[in-house]
């Protein structure tokens, strides 16, 4: 059955002030001479009142635009010389250095396949970064088998990305359809890759242990099997894999002190089964989620049903655990962005046990593709309005940046 939010009053404050946000520029809004369209013109007035303080269940905090001009935003990544790199899916990673994204993209990015849901989807550094400045990529190509996703690693140099070795060809597939490409990864606490690859919308394949459509795959840091994983000496079936019976698992981190993988993952939303059926699940070793054969909250023997499941459709996208020391009532909570939703859903959590759940910047600022935590415990979210689902942004779509309300 669904749980309960933490407390009633989910974010009243903030309700309320849009309202009267959205009502005021109803008032002030131009003439036809002002080229975009209503819903643009008053989420930009919104976005420029974002300073205001929120009241969440647990913090009172407050939005800052880090910046924007941003398309069809992805990913980011946080390097430790204080730059945050973001992922756009056109094949671009755009460099934010001290608040100011460079007008120049980083160098050494791959050529990817852009079509469709496919693109530059997402990025990881390497458990010894700082070390060896190894940096993951996972992204859509195309050639005469069809398309597929890859993950490729390179070197962080001055000059930009260099020294790409491919980790994972890719499954590839000969469909027109371009979607569920996946794609997510994230290192465990065992120091492997997990790789989130989506069923590409042939959801038998799902079920099959010799394809890697709709699957989590786990590999050695180089690309290798590990000798542990759990079909390694299973007959006809792919070694790689991890989990199996995903559909589209577009969220995933692993949970500080269990080492438990958490993923958000796509429901069938009408268009296979339906609408609804969103996911939290919790993949572990050898397990089968059930795409196709169970969606929502149903239930059969050797299947696992999702932890937590959302109808109607909210769209699950990027997720992270939150560790951090400025919002000390969030610790140990997952966080996840919703496209559909158009917010970010906190889950509270001991463990494997949800606590309870709340609902931050609902209809706030559209589309929102990724959450992760970033330097000095902020949260760091960015907006999906410009790529072929959204409604646009004159603005382009944006990085924000949610911060304590008593450091304002």
């Amino acid at each position: 059955m669904p749980h309960p939010p933490v407390s009633s009053k989910k974010a009243s404050h903030f309700r309320i002030w849009l309202a009267l946000s959205l009502a005021a520029a109803i008032l002030a809004f131009p003439g036809p001479a002002e080229a975009y369209d209503v819903w643009s013109w008053l989420k930009a007035r919104v976005d420029g009142n974002a300073a205001e303080t929120i009241e969440s269940d647990e913090h009172a905090f407050t939005v800052e635009e880090v910046t924007n001009g941003l398309e069809s935003p992805w990913s980011m990544a946080f390097i430790p010389d204080g730059r945050i790199f973001v992922v756009e899916r056109p094949g671009r990673i755009r460099i934010i250095e001290e608040g100011r994204m460079l007008d120049e993209p980083l160098t050494g990015a791959p050529e990817v396949f852009y079509a469709g849901q496919g693109g530059l989807l997402d990025i990881a550094l390497h458990p010894e970064f700082e070390n060896n400045r190894l940096i993951y990529l996972a992204y859509s190509v195309s050639n005469e088998q069809g398309q597929a996703t890859r993950v490729s690693r390179y070197t962080l140099t001055e000059q930009g990305l260099t020294d790409e070795e491919v980790v994972f060809p890719g499954f590839f597939v000969d469909d027109n359809r371009y979607k569920h490409f996946g794609c997510r990864i994230v290192f465990g606490e065992d120091g492997m890759l997990y790789v989130t690859l989506g069923e590409r919308g042939l959801k038998e394949q799902a079920q099959e242990l010799d394809s890697l459509l709709g699957k989590t795959l786990r590999l050695t840091d180089t690309g290798d099997i590990p000798e542990d994983n759990p079909f390694v000496d299973t007959e006809d079936a792919r070694p790689e894999i991890f989990t199996y019976g995903n559909r589209n698992s577009q969220g995933l981190d692993v949970q500080p002190g269990t080492g438990l993988l958490f993923a958000s993952e796509h429901g069938p939303s009408w268009s296979d089964a339906p609408g609804g059926g969103d996911e939290v699940n919790i993949y572990e070793a050898g397990k089968n989620y059930g795409w196709p054969v169970i969606h929502h909250r149903e239930t059969r023997e050797g299947m696992v049903s999702p932890l937590l499941e959302y109808t109607p459709a909210i769209a699950p996208s990027g997720a992270c655990f939150y560790d951090g020391e400025a919002f000390p009532e969030w610790r140990g909570s997952f966080f996840f962005a919703n496209l559909v939703g158009k917010n970010i859903v906190r889950v509270a959590l001991n463990g494997r046990e949800v606590l309870g759940q709340e609902f931050l910047l609902e209809d706030a600022f559209g589309r929102l593709r990724d959450v992760e935590q970033g330097p000095h415990g902020h949260l760091y979210v960015l907006t999906s309005n410009t790529d072929a689902y959204g409604p646009g942004d004159p603005q382009g779509d944006r990085l924000l940046r949610l911060v304590p309300a008593r450091e304002n």
